[in-house]
């Protein structure tokens, strides 16, 4: 029986008294109950889940769940909140103010990929209510003019979790994260996958980021905020469009 008719199942028998009454005390806690529903998710899939599964988890009648719970997508919800109460802090280090963020953004995104089931979760219940202490601390230590912040923080977290969401989904559905190109059909696509020295996608997102800082720091040294980028003509006149690019060495 999937998941969803599991759970309708059981609010039947709830209301026709087919199953226990739901205890006068709760027998479990909201943060054990969600954590037990995440190792389900692990286990079994998103798809999967129930509440009759996590309540065997717990060892306890699923009526228990409903002291904490009114349906299984606030359970979900509380899913999606623990994810991101585990992600990681900005940390106090001598590196730069921009190697400081790139090294969150990769333990926040290894984070997500520990539980690629749920993390496709962040799409649906995103409680980005909990991430404004992270964004106030990240603002702190921001070098930039303020006018720059919110650009960062945007950027920053929209690399991240784009970048963790789209490795879950393949992660989960066990796909490569980028299919295979014909090089007749896609050739430039098959150039640039060839080029890339880059051996695995983490390696390829932080430098993702890298690119982005650098790109901060050119829009504060030209003050060009909110202007249109245009640097690909300046390339195209000193080198020409149609120019090889040079050999890469893979970097690991």
């Amino acid at each position: 029986m999937s998941g969803a008719n599991a759970d309708a199942k059981l609010q039947t028998n709830l209301k026709q008294g087919r199953l226990l009454a739901r205890p006068s005390s709760p027998l479990i806690s909201r943060k054990n109950a969600a954590q037990a529903a995440l190792a389900v998710i692990d286990e079994t899939g998103l798809a999967n889940l129930s509440l009759a599964r996590v309540a065997s988890k717990l060892g306890v009648q699923p009526p228990s769940l409903y002291h904490h719970f009114k349906d299984k997508a606030e359970l979900l919800e509380e899913v999606a909140r623990i994810l991101l109460l585990n992600l990681p802090g900005l940390e106090e280090t001598d590196l730069p103010y921009e190697e400081r963020i790139v090294k969150l953004c990769v333990s926040a995104r290894r984070s997500l990929l520990n539980h690629p089931n749920a993390a496709l979760l962040m799409l649906q219940f995103f409680p980005r209510h909990l991430l404004l202490e992270a964004y106030d601390a990240a603002a702190a230590g921001d070098p930039y003019p303020p006018e720059f912040h919110m650009a960062v923080i945007e950027g920053t977290e929209k690399l991240t979790f784009g970048s963790a969401l789209f490795a879950a989904a393949a992660q989960a559905r066990g796909i490569p994260p980028m299919p295979s190109v014909d090089p007749v059909a896609l050739p430039r696509l098959a150039r640039a996958l060839d080029s890339n020295p880059f051996e695995d996608e983490e390696a390829l997102f932080v430098e993702t980021l890298r690119m982005f800082f650098t790109g901060v720091a050119e829009r504060h040294r030209r003050g060009a905020l909110g202007q249109p980028v245009s640097d690909s003509e300046r390339l195209d006149r000193e080198a020409g469009s149609t120019q090889p690019a040079p050999k890469r060495t893979k970097v690991s």
